[in-house]
């Protein structure tokens, strides 16, 4: 085990909607989330305290921030304020993102 670097073992997993699993790393203020959704899966409208940014690095999804949807492409990014809600839902392909928190969810640890 490294400080600086951190190998898939030592990635936290977590399904957090049926069809989207989540792989996590976390520092002192803020945590890494490679996101991986099979096609069709949806991520149900939520908030949470928390600032969010991603990145989609791979498929097509519709996201839907604050009521605002867009339909996003690889290299598209997001940012989420703190309390906004949101929600996901992949295209007909695998779809992989990127997403950061800060500060840390101590729920994805």
């Amino acid at each position: 085990m490294s400080d600086y670097f951190i190998s898939p073992s030592e990635r936290v997993r977590h399904n957090i909607f049926p069809g989207v699993d989540i792989f996590t790393a976390a520092g002192e203020q803020l945590m890494l989330s490679y996101v991986v959704f099979e096609p069709g899966a949806v991520v149900e409208e939520h908030s949470h305290p928390h600032e969010q940014m991603g990145l989609l690095l791979e498929g097509e999804m519709i996201f839907i921030i604050g009521g605002e949807r867009r339909t996003l492409q690889p290299g598209d990014m997001w940012r989420i304020p703190g309390g906004v809600p949101h929600s996901a839902i992949a295209c007909d392909n695998k779809v992989v993102a990127l997403d950061v928190f800060h500060p840390v969810r101590e729920d994805y640890r």
